[in-house]
């Protein structure tokens, strides 16, 4: 009976799980790779996931075992009419507003029906195993861990097992089979629980055990369940912050969207599994020693070493995820209330979710909710350690507020008497206030607080990067226009990525900068053929501050494809750009996903087309594959040119592009100008890689014969990249 329990659990978190990635994959390229799309399925599935376990609840307080059972099993047939998922034919996001509201009505007709049923089963089948005969039903909270086992498993298997062997039609067949598995499994456990019933009631609990903390029989308050939901939002709105943290601020990888949810799942299996392998209160010891770390790091802004500091985020991720999951098991109910436990804690899931994906982007031009979350994870252990919230005293309120004025003292006189420069003096003037923060570890509502005082002090500082001109937070990230310190160029960064800069100086307003300096690889392009393009048709794909319009020439016809209408916002105001206003007058806009716009527009052909998507804080891995290349062929026919940017401190894309060419038969040069002078730098010029691809050798011109130019040849142990398949690992490297 435990064993058919739990593989039903197993099973159906598995199923769960695996299905996230899996429509994320088919709907990443439909909306540009952006991290926003991975926050979004999320919080569906968190939202998903509250209705099921309301669903478990409601039916649990209103209907006896025998109906429910029978309900249960007839619910588990409906999915079928939609199986196996897909994207509804014709679907195509918007273009000139938040694609949000259009992927979540996605996600609902093509994946809510079976992860609303396939939700419903880990509090139904605990509370049915809690009614059976089974000598340990009067605690079945352990099946929870099994329910996450098989969550982790399907989250970690997708990447390492699904996708690199099966295409996206086959893993939807693939997830139906396991779906009509789980029916099977439903029905054996409805025999089980009927056959088999318990006799006596079920809100008994088990004697003190060594093994897991017992139930916890204090009556259910409003306070109580108030913990409950504040424990679980802290943990829910972290794995989304570190996400997005990770993914913007140090490695623009996909695979990071993965990690962070699989540490929330291993916190889960932890805390409720029937020997605690890690004890509560090492983990409540570890809190603030990891913590004060991580908010130097924020503080600092600190990138580099990349290895380093993703595992610093993570660690401090999972012992504070140990603590707050760790207090709810610890406060877990007896078995009666079983089911309104689960779905109090699944709303504090949603609502940490719906927090970070949902409302911070309309509240926060930048991503302050990771630094917020991460003190009010602080706050709420006060009620997990000492109960101390209902004991306030004017010290709390006094010392952290007293770290604040230390900090800002400390700020104003590294700055007065110049001890230090840049990160230095940011290191030098928070090190001491985060010291004695520490001293506050011992009362959490205090060090909460503490911690938000020196965030809060930092948060009124000016960035070292420049002033900023305007802040700006969409679906796709977060982008500023700063003034350099010197007060020459306007500089575009989004994220941390580098999208252009110009200079303020009159005379070089039609001066390509950056990545696209005449000196670096695509101006070297221009040069090679100024002699044959003056009816060139351009295309370029990614806009950015709009640089590369700076190589415009009369009688040219120029379009740029732009998936994030801010960008295009930006990059036309006159106030922080002018190069399309007075370098390349009359170019066409193109706004969507580049793929999806160029495959629309059979009719349209280039004789150059740049492909400048690659050095984003999240490279969009469809526009870099066998289908993708091959679109890209036809929109430049004969002796037309492809131009790929691939700059990146994460990602070394040429030998993906060089296996793409070879499988082409295309003709690939590589050119790596990364030996910048300072001169040039001052001048405004960035270190970049680009790729030029053409059909022979002719066709490239006098660039076939500057040795500057190398060839791209095809690595013969990587597979080619294609819709189905692709490895970040392959191309990968940290340094």
């Amino acid at each position: 009976m435990l064993a058919i329990y739990a593989t039903t659990l197993f099973v159906s978190a598995f199923l769960m799980f695996l299905v996230q990635p899996m429509f994320g994959k088919m709907v990443l390229p439909l909306l540009g790779g952006s991290p926003a799309v991975w926050n979004t399925v999320v919080v569906f599935c968190q939202g998903s996931l509250l209705l099921g376990y309301l669903y478990a609840h409601v039916s649990a307080r209103r209907l006896s075992i025998r109906p429910r059972a029978l309900i249960q099993c007839l619910l588990v047939l409906l999915p079928l009419i939609v199986l196996p998922i897909k994207i509804p034919s014709g679907w195509s996001p918007p273009t000139a507003h938040n694609p949000g509201p259009w992927l979540l009505l996605v996600l609902l007709i093509s994946v809510g029906p079976p992860f609303f049923v396939v939700s419903t089963i880990s509090p139904m089948m605990q509370e049915w195993f809690a009614r059976t005969r089974h000598r340990k039903a009067e605690d079945p909270y352990f099946l929870y861990a099994a329910s996450n086992g098989g969550s982790m498993l399907g989250l970690l298997a997708y990447p390492l097992l699904v996708e690199p062997y099966f295409p996206l039609a086959d893993q939807s067949w693939i997830w139906a089979a396991g779906y009509g598995l789980l029916i099977v499994l439903i029905l054996a456990c409805a025999v089980t629980v009927l056959k088999f019933p318990r006799a006596g009631p079920t809100d008994s609990h088990p004697a003190p055990s060594r093994e897991l903390t017992p139930a916890n029989s204090e009556p259910l308050t409003t306070g109580r369940r108030l913990r409950w939901v504040l424990w679980a939002f802290a943990p829910s709105s972290l794995m989304l912050s570190v996400t997005t943290y990770l993914s913007t601020n140090i490695a623009p990888v996909p695979l990071l969207w993965v990690i962070p949810l699989a540490v929330y799942l291993l916190t889960l299996i932890l805390v409720f599994t029937r020997k605690r392998l890690i004890p509560h209160r090492i983990m409540v010891r570890a809190f603030p020693i990891l913590v004060l770390p991580l908010v130097m790091v924020i503080i600092l802004h600190s990138i580099q070493p990349v290895w380093l500091l993703v595992l610093l985020h993570l660690i401090a991720f999972f012992v504070i995820a140990m603590v707050c999951h760790g207090a709810i098991a610890n406060d877990r109910p007896a078995p009666a209330h079983l089911t309104e436990f689960y779905l109090l804690v699944s709303l504090g899931g949603v609502m940490g979710g719906g927090f970070n994906a949902l409302l911070a982007p309309l509240l926060f031009p930048t991503l302050v909710e990771y630094p917020l979350v991460v003190v009010l994870s602080a706050i709420f252990m006060a009620w997990a350690v000492r109960g101390e919230v209902s004991q306030l005293r004017w010290a709390d309120m006094l010392l952290p507020a007293g770290l604040g004025i230390l900090a800002a003292g400390m700020v104003l006189g590294t700055r007065v008497l110049q001890f230090g420069t840049g990160l230095s003096s940011v290191a030098i003037a928070f090190g001491l206030p985060l010291v004695l923060c520490y001293s506050l570890a011992g009362r959490p509502l205090r060090f909460g607080l503490g911690l938000g005082a020196l965030l809060l002090v930092h948060g009124l500082l000016p960035g070292g990067e420049g002033r900023a001109l305007l802040t700006e937070r969409s679906f796709f990230g977060v982008h500023r226009v700063l003034l350099d310190p010197e007060g020459s160029y306007h500089i575009l960064l989004h994220g941390r990525t580098l999208h252009g800069q110009q200079s303020l100086e009159a005379s070089r307003r039609c001066e390509p900068l950056s990545y696209y300096h005449r000196t670096g690889p695509l101006g070297q392009l221009f040069a090679a053929f100024s002699s044959e393009d003056a009816d060139w048709r351009v295309a370029a794909v990614g806009l950015g501050s709009g640089s590369i319009a700076s190589y415009t020439k009369p009688g040219q016809q120029w379009t740029f494809y732009e998936i994030d209408p801010t960008v295009v916002r930006i990059a036309s105001d006159p106030r922080y750009f002018t190069y399309l206003r007075d370098c390349g007058p009359g170019i066409e806009f193109v706004l969507g996903d580049a793929r999806l716009s160029l495959a629309a527009e059979s009719s349209r052909q280039f004789d150059l087309l740049v492909l400048d998507a690659y050095n984003s804080d999240s490279v969009p891995i469809h526009l870099i594959t066998r289908e993708a290349l091959e679109l890209y062929m036809d929109r430049v026919p004969g002796d037309g040119l492809l131009m790929f940017h691939i700059s990146s401190q994460y990602l070394d894309l040429a030998p993906v592009l060089g296996n793409l060419g070879q499988d082409a038969g295309l003709v690939c040069l590589v050119q790596n100008d990364a030996v910048v002078s300072a001169l040039e730098m001052a001048l405004g010029k960035r270190p970049s890689t680009w790729v030029v691809m053409a059909r022979t050798r002719a066709h490239l011109g006098k660039l076939a014969e500057d040795p500057r130019w190398q060839p791209l040849e095809g690595s013969p142990h990587d597979r080619v990249w294609t819709d189905s398949y692709s490895s970040i690992f392959s191309v990968l490297y940290w340094h």
